[in-house]
C-alpha cells in the first residue's frame, strides 16, 4: 500500500521539482520510504529522496533538481517485505522497464510459484517484484491475472510506451490529466495540482454529478481536464507518437448461470469468502478487523478467528452507536479476541471537522466516521484493516433496492407528471418520483442527494450553463429487473464511492483497508448466480444472511442496516457550533455567485429532515474544496 505518481512531457526535460513536490503532497500514504526515477526516454536514473530510508539514500543519491521528460515518484507504506528489497521503483534486470505499484495482490504467491517454474528468480518477497515479472513474461494480459487491488505504473523504455492500470472494482485510486505538454498521473489529485503543466479549474459537470449521486461519477472529476482511470482497465502511452489508447480487461458479467440450488450457493459462498479472508490476512505486519457491529464486518471477523489466531477487532463508539457497538462487542466476546472501542466525541469531530472535509478532493454529504477509524487503529499499531465495504453492493444491501420492483411497477404511470401543475413541496416530491423513467434515474434516487430540480434552481444560470444535465453518458444497461440495479451499484456506489472514500480516510493516517468480498472470484461467483437468489425484494442481503447464520448471533442478524457516518442531523439541529460553522461558510460561498443565494437561505432556513440536511452539507463541503483547491495554493 502506497502511494505513486508521474509524467511525461511530451515536448521538453522539466523539473525534477514537479516530482518532488508531487511525491510531498501525498507523503501520508507512504510515510515509511520514498524513491524516484527519472529519464529521457532511452537513459534512466534513479534517486533516494529526503524520506528514503538510510539503506536507500547510500544506495541512490538524493534526488536535487535535474531536468527530464518521464518521471516516476513513490511513498512506501511497508505491508509485505519490510527491507529495502521491496523499495520502489523497482527495475527489471536490465533495466529497461521500471514499475511503480500502490495495493495488494493476492494471489501474487500462485503467480510467483507459476513464473518461477517458467525459470524466472526473485530477489524480494514482494508482490511488486511479481507483477513487474509477470509483466515481462506475459505483457499486459498479466492484468486479468491480478487478484487484489492496485493502480499500477510501468514504463517500459523497450517498448517506448506507458501503461497504467487500475483494479477490477476500483479499490485503489488512480487519476490522469493529459494536455498538449504532457501526461501527469497520480493516487491523488493532490499531487495532480503540483504539476507545471495543470491548473485547477472546476468541472462544473463533475460538481453536478456530485451533488446528485453524493459523489463524482467516474471517470469524470470535479476538476477539469483531470480524470479517474476507470476501474479494470488499462491506458497506454507511446513514447513516440504520444498516443493514448485505452482498454478494458474485465467486465462485470450480468449473465446468470441455468441451474444452482440455495444451499449450493450459500456453500459456494462460505468457501470463497473463508478464501478470500486467508488470503487477505497475509501480512509482515499486525492486522485488524474493523467491526461496526453489522452483518457485514462481524462475519468478516469471524472468518478470520480460523485463520489467525491472534486477531484482534475495534469498533468507533459515537452518538447513537450504541446498538452497534454492543452487537460488535457480543461477537468479540464469542470469539475471544482483543476487542478496542475508540468514544469519538462531538468535540473530537468538530475540532478536525474542516480538515478532514478538506481532506476529500470533492464535496460530500455526510460526516466521514473512517477517518476517525484509520486514525484509532494507526494509533493502536494496526497498518492493516479488514473491512466489510462492499457487501451491500455485492448482496443487495442497501434498502432502497427493496423499491425496485414497487418502482418498476409504477413507471407505468410516469405520464401523471405531465399533469402536476401544483408547486408545494408534496407536489414536487410526486413529480420527482414519477420523473424516474429509467434505472440510472432509480438509483440516482436511491443515492439522497439533490433531485435535479433542486440541482438546477441551487446554480446560477452563468454556471448552469457549463453542465450537461441529461447524463446519458453514465447510463448503463437497462433492464427490468434486480441485474441492472446491481451494475449502478458496483460501477457507481462502490468505484465511484465508497472506495475511493475508504481509501482517502484509510491512507490519511497510512493505513491499509482490504476487502474480502470483493476478491475476483467471489465477486464473479456472486454476479452468476440466478436473480431469485441474490434478490427477493422482501429482506436486504438474503444470500449472505443465510451464511451468517451458521457464525453470527441473533441479535446481529436482526439488527437493522445503518449507514456508517456520524449523525449530520441531530449535529446540524443540535450544535450550535456546527451551524455557526454552516452559516460562515455559505455566506462565503454566495458572495461567489456560482449558486443563487435566495434558495440557498430559503434551504437553510427549511432544515426540516436529513434530505434537506444533505443539501446544505454538499454546498457547505462545495465552498470549504473550493478554499482548499483554488485558494490555498
Amino acid at each position: 500500500m502506497c502511494g505513486i505518481c508521474g509524467y511525461y512531457s511530451f515536448h521538453k526535460n522539466i523539473s525534477s521539482k514537479n516530482i518532488t513536490e508531487m511525491n510531498q503532497s501525498i507523503r501520508h500514504r507512504g510515510p515509511d520510504d520514498e524513491g524516484f526515477w527519472i529519464s529521457d526516454g532511452s537513459e534512466s536514473r534513479n534517486f533516494s529522496g529526503n524520506n528514503s530510508t538510510e539503506k536507500i539514500k547510500k544506495e541512490f543519491p538524493v534526488l536535487q533538481e535535474e531536468y527530464s521528460k518521464i518521471a516516476l515518484g513513490f511513498r512506501r507504506l511497508s505491508i509485505l517485505d519490510l527491507s529495502e528489497k521491496g523499495h520502489q521503483p523497482m527495475l527489471s534486470e536490465n533495466e529497461k522497464i521500471v514499475i511503480t505499484f500502490n495495493g495488494e495482490i493476492y494471489n501474487f504467491k500462485k503467480l510467483r510459484k507459476e513464473l518461477e517454474a517458467l525459470g524466472y528468480h526473485f530477489q524480494s518477497q514482494s508482490d511488486t517484484e511479481v507483477i513487474l515479472k509477470s509483466y515481462i513474461e506475459w505483457g499486459t494480459s498479466m492484468f486479468v491475472k491480478l487478484d487484489g487491488m492496485f493502480a499500477i505504473c510501468i514504463v517500459d523504455l523497450e517498448q517506448q510506451k506507458i501503461i497504467l492500470g487500475r483494479d477490477r472494482v476500483g479499490l485503489k485510486p488512480l487519476f490522469y490529466s493529459k494536455n498538449e505538454n504532457g501526461l501527469i498521473w497520480a493516487s491523488e489529485i493532490k499531487a495532480i495540482l503540483k504539476n507545471e503543466f495543470v491548473k485547477p479549474e472546476i468541472n462544473w459537470n463533475g460538481v453536478y454529478t456530485n451533488f446528485l449521486f453524493q459523489t463524482t461519477l467516474a471517470p469524470e472529476t470535479c476538476f477539469q481536464h483531470i480524470f479517474s482511470l476507470e476501474p479494470g482497465s488499462l491506458m497506454s502511452i507511446d513514447l513516440k507518437t504520444q498516443e493514448i489508447l485505452k482498454e478494458k480487461f474485465w467486465e462485470l458479467s450480468l449473465q446468470s448461470v441455468s441451474t444452482i440450488s440455495e444451499q449450493e450457493a450459500v456453500e459456494k459462498i462460505d468457501h470463497l469468502l473463508a478464501e478470500s479472508v486467508s488470503e487477505q490476512l497475509h501480512a509482515d505486519v499486525p492486522v485488524a478487523s474493523m467491526m461496526s457491529g453489522g452483518i457485514d464486518s462481524t462475519l468478516i471477523t469471524s472468518k478470520s478467528k480460523p485463520f489467525k489466531e491472534d486477531i484482534n477487532a475495534f469498533t468507533i463508539s459515537y452518538k447513537f452507536s450504541e446498538e452497534e457497538v454492543k452487537n460488535a462487542s457480543l461477537v468479540a466476546n464469542t470469539l475471544e479476541i482483543p476487542h478496542h472501542i475508540k468514544n469519538v466525541s462531538d468535540e473530537e469531530v468538530l475540532a478536525e471537522l474542516k480538515e478532514n472535509i478538506q481532506h476529500f478532493e470533492e464535496p460530500y454529504s455526510s460526516l466521514e466516521v473512517l477517518t476517525n477509524a484509520a486514525e484509532y487503529a494507526r494509533k493502536l499499531g494496526f497498518k492493516v484493516v479488514l473491512s466489510g465495504n462492499g457487501a451491500d453492493e455485492l448482496f443487495a444491501g442497501y434498502s432502497h433496492s427493496l423499491k425496485l420492483n414497487k418502482w418498476l411497477f409504477l413507471r407505468n404511470f410516469n405520464f401523471v407528471r405531465n399533469f402536476i401543475v401544483t408547486n408545494d413541496e408534496f407536489s414536487k416530491k410526486v413529480k420527482n418520483y414519477f420523473s424516474q423513467d429509467t434505472m440510472f434515474d432509480f438509483f440516482r434516487q436511491s443515492q439522497v442527494g439533490m433531485k435535479p430540480s433542486e440541482a438546477k434552481s441551487v446554480f446560477t444560470s452563468a454556471a448552469f450553463k457549463n453542465i450537461h444535465s441529461d447524463l446519458k453518458q453514465y447510463h448503463l444497461q437497462e433492464t427490468n429487473d434486480y441485474k441492472g440495479y446491481f451494475e449502478y451499484d458496483m460501477k457507481y456506489s462502490l468505484s465511484s464511492h465508497h472506495v475511493f472514500r475508504d481509501d482517502l480516510s484509510a491512507m490519511k493516517y497510512g493505513v491499509e483497508f482490504r476487502y474480502p468480498y470483493l476478491n475476483n472470484d467471489l465477486i464473479d461467483f456472486v454476479a452468476s448466480l440466478p436473480e431469485n437468489l441474490r434478490y427477493n425484494g422482501i429482506q436486504n442481503k438474503p444470500l449472505l444472511r443465510k451464511v451468517a447464520e451458521k457464525y453470527l448471533p441473533e441479535e446481529v442478524l436482526k439488527m437493522p442496516k445503518r449507514g456508517f457516518s456520524f449523525p449530520l442531523y441531530d449535529f446540524i439541529t443540535n450544535e450550535n457550533k456546527v451551524r455557526n460553522f454552516i452559516e460562515e461558510h455559505l455566506s462565503s460561498l454566495k458572495k461567489r455567485n456560482f449558486f443563487n443565494a435566495d434558495v440557498i437561505d430559503e434551504w437553510w432556513q427549511n432544515q426540516n429532515d436529513v434530505y434537506d440536511c444533505v443539501k446544505i452539507w454538499q454546498l457547505v463541503t462545495f465552498e470549504l474544496w473550493y478554499q482548499k483547491y483554488f485558494e490555498n495554493l
